[in-house]
């Protein structure tokens, strides 16, 4: 299964935030669209990542005033992206050792679609729950 077949079910849409949105204005676009990462785009391409986990490591080191700080402040800017080509099980793996939720796919450089972990097993549990039923098809003859 690739991540192809992953975007088709879930689609194409992604919610991005730029460099310069404040801390509490990316917080109210997680929750406006109750994701946990966002990725930072500043003319079209992907500058960084931006998650839950970000703001709150963050938010305890440095406190409140974090809020008024920029998205640039506190962005991930190594970005890990697949293509919509990609296996799914390899990605799950690398996604799992290197302990992100949240993987941007691009196509010629542009933002195409996001992935979470949770997207990936959800179509790993699905086509073992299709090859199942084909298997019980056939065993049973019909």
């Amino acid at each position: 299964m690739r991540i192809a077949d992953v975007l088709r079910k879930k689609g194409t849409s992604v919610a991005t935030v730029g460099p310069d949105a404040t801390v509490t204005e990316l917080l109210a676009e997680l929750a406006e669209h109750n994701v946990g990462a966002l990725p930072v785009v500043e003319n079209d391409r992907i500058i960084g990542i931006v998650s839950e986990r970000d703001v709150v490591r963050r938010l305890h080191a440095g406190g409140a005033a974090l809020l008024e700080a920029k998205v640039r402040d506190i962005m991930t800017t190594e970005v890990t992206t697949c293509s919509p080509g990609d296996d799914v099980g390899d990605l799950a793996a690398v996604m799992t050792s290197r302990r992100f939720r949240h993987l941007p796919v691009v196509v010629d450089g542009k933002l195409a679609g996001i992935v979470s972990i949770g997207d990936l097993v959800k179509a790993r549990i699905d086509l073992l729950e299709s090859e199942r039923a084909q298997l019980q098809s056939y065993i049973a003859g019909t």
